[in-house]
């Protein structure tokens, strides 16, 4: 080797000596390959959902033309169709939405990468039941006296609110836990430096009262 060579070897060899490897490397890592491997659980279920949504619209319009012979549908149809809309965005956007996230919550909680990754699945699991009650909540099984036979204005402005109301509950539940989300992990990487600042003292004052501890034998 030259002596450029040598100098370029010993300058990289005393940089890469000061360079101490990140604790959280193979939590980043598997966290990757965990991440790749949802992202591709989430385009096969999108995929089958989209496919049974249109398909169980082709066949309920094709039903309703056969039964009825003409174009008109009666109100329960719509009524599972809105259902199935809005089952279909509470499964979809709220996954996608989150793909999108996952590099700022890794961020907030790189320090507690464990604990970010419970949080957030405690969180999905609250999202999902406030999206089930809302659905729950908001589904008609008995026609509304102002409601036609088939479907009419009145149905169709209550069907447009349905889903503008869970689009703005998922908007807002994003929203704030965006905002959120930096002020738990804040105190979380502060409680973690807490308890380390206080095991530190108290090995320390267990060392002190060691070293002061008097002789048995004088």
């Amino acid at each position: 080797m030259s002596r450029v060579e040598n100098l370029l070897a010993e300058a990289l060899r005393d940089a890469g000596s000061m360079v101490e490897p990140s604790a959280d490397l193979f939590t980043r890592i598997q966290s990757g390959i965990d991440s790749d491997r949802r992202r591709r659980q989430t385009r096969r279920r999108v995929a089958i959902i989209t496919g049974l949504g249109l398909f169980m619209l082709t066949a309920l319009s094709t039903i309703t033309l056969y039964l009825q012979g003409e174009p008109h549908m009666n109100w329960w149809i719509l009524e599972l169709l809105i259902f199935g809309l809005l089952t279909a965005i509470a499964l979809i956007l709220g996954p996608f939405i989150k793909r999108f996230g996952r590099s700022y919550a890794a961020d907030v909680f790189r320090s507690n990468p464990s604990t970010g990754k419970s949080f957030i699945i405690l969180t999905d699991f609250a999202y999902y039941l406030i999206f089930s009650a809302y659905i729950l909540f908001s589904t008609t099984i008995d026609r509304p006296r102002n409601w036609s036979e088939t479907v009419g204005a009145e149905q169709i402005e209550n069907s447009i609110i349905r889903v503008g109301g869970i689009l703005l509950i998922i908007g807002l539940l994003h929203g704030v836990n965006l905002l959120v989300l930096p002020i738990i992990g804040r105190l979380l990487t502060l409680n973690r430096r807490l308890d380390q600042q206080m095991r530190e003292v108290a090995a320390r004052d267990l060392g002190d009262g060691d070293f002061l501890q008097p002789d048995g034998d004088d």
